[in-house]
């Protein structure tokens, strides 16, 4: 499933909503539930900063996984 696209940023929903009690991220998006209800009010350029967090996020959790 393509992410919807509003205001020319791709949401990074994925359909797995599901939070995380540890890391209180979203298990398939990996947004804070900050991020993810202030995404529909975000400008671009806040978009594109959640997006780079993301990737850094996901940087963490991969390299973390890997150590195990």
């Amino acid at each position: 499933m393509k992410a919807p696209v509003v205001d020319g940023v791709a949401s990074p929903c994925n359909s797995v909503c599901r939070m995380d009690a540890r890391t209180a991220l979203c298990e398939g998006c990996l947004r804070t539930l900050d991020e993810i209800a202030g995404w529909s009010v975000m400008d671009d350029d806040e978009k594109r900063a959640v997006w780079d967090a993301l990737a850094e996020r996901r940087a963490v959790i991969e390299s973390t996984e890997r150590t195990r």
